[in-house]
């Protein structure tokens, strides 16, 4: 057909590119590539650890970070720190500040830890999931957390592809699909030029020069973005409308749970860049169970082996503020105050 026609010169034009640069494609491409879903069977299917995520720039600095926070320990005054909020930031916060020598002090209003991923087991035993909570390739800090609690056999990765609901085809699904042993970005590329489905090469064409300055400028051209929403920056740079009905509704609603006209586009480019510019960026991987047990149970784990302290149904009241502006203690509800 004159669609797989066009989608065999795609693959030889971009096949000429790599040659180029000196990679190749793999002998042969899967059948299956942007060809709608009908099975499950290979999405179920639990993968090996991508190991490019360990050796990313991103990875490398967070490790650096640790071993400082681990080398400066015990060294200066040591102090009690509130943590207000138990969720994975407030637990991460506490656990660099256990690691720092310090002694965090974990204030959780519900009963319940995680916060944005809290979850609870019902009556028949099943996870009740606050949403969808599914782990990037491209969240550096997230998986050397997992390293340094040694919980990384808990990350059920699955096939490197990113599966998309076609509106206008209810029930139907296309995919990304990533073919392994392609480096960064081409792996991107050659995954959106496959796919046949979703945009016309016409509509790629118009859609990569307002995304060429994010690639080549960085975070800079990124943070400049921060006031315009996904919207005005698709109309500012002519970007095609259907790209927002097919692609950055789906990217808003999982990075933010929002419409893209709500959205920064800062948010959407940070997470687009590490994508584009990492190998395994947009592999993803779920957690085992829920997050309070496997994964925020561990950090808890950590903070208490370490003399922190983590308290559950501790909403936090007021905080006071002496006349020197400094805070003075820390009221809870129950009428306890900590400070």
């Amino acid at each position: 057909s004159d669609g797989q026609d066009r989608g065999t010169h795609r693959l030889q034009m971009f096949t000429s590119v790599l040659a180029v640069a000196g990679y190749t494609l793999p002998a042969a491409v899967p059948p299956q590539v942007g060809m709608p879903l009908r099975g499950a069977s290979p999405l179920m299917k639990d993968y090996p650890t991508p190991k490019g995520i360990f050796k990313t720039d991103n990875y490398l600095e967070g490790q650096a970070l640790s071993e400082k926070i681990a080398a400066y320990a015990w060294q200066g005054e040591k102090k009690t720190v509130a943590v207000i909020g138990g969720g994975l930031s407030g637990l991460a916060c506490a656990k660099y500040l256990a690691d720092a020598g310090h002694t965090p002090v974990v204030l959780e209003a519900r009963d319940v830890l995680g916060g944005k991923v809290s979850a609870w087991t019902d009556e028949d035993g099943d996870t009740i999931e606050t949403g969808l909570h599914i782990f990037f390739g491209a969240y550096p800090n997230m998986m050397r957390l997992f390293t340094e609690l040694g919980i990384h056999d808990r990350l059920q990765w699955k096939v490197h592809k990113m599966i998309f609901a076609m509106q206008q085809l209810p029930g139907e699904f296309t995919t990304f699909d990533f073919l392994p042993g392609i480096p960064a970005p081409f792996n991107f590329g050659l995954a959106i030029l496959l796919n046949q489905k979703m945009l016309t090469l016409g509509e790629k064409v118009q859609t990569a020069p307002p995304l060429l300055p994010m690639l080549v400028e960085g975070q800079d051209f990124i943070d400049a973005q921060d006031e315009l929403s996904v919207l005005d920056f698709m109309r500012k740079y002519g970007m095609p409308e259907r790209i927002n009905e097919e692609v950055f509704i789906s990217m808003a609603k999982a990075l933010d749970f929002m419409d893209p006209d709500r959205m920064s586009m800062a948010v959407v480019l940070t997470a687009m860049n590490r994508f584009i510019n990492e190998a395994d960026g947009s592999q993803t991987a779920f957690l085992d169970g829920g997050q309070p047990e496997r994964l925020c149970a561990p950090m808890v784990d950590h903070v208490l082996s370490r003399g922190g302290e983590v308290r559950l149904g501790a909403p936090l009241a007021a905080i006071e503020v002496g006349d020197d502006g400094q805070v003075a203690c820390l009221r809870l509800s129950g009428g306890s105050s900590l400070g």
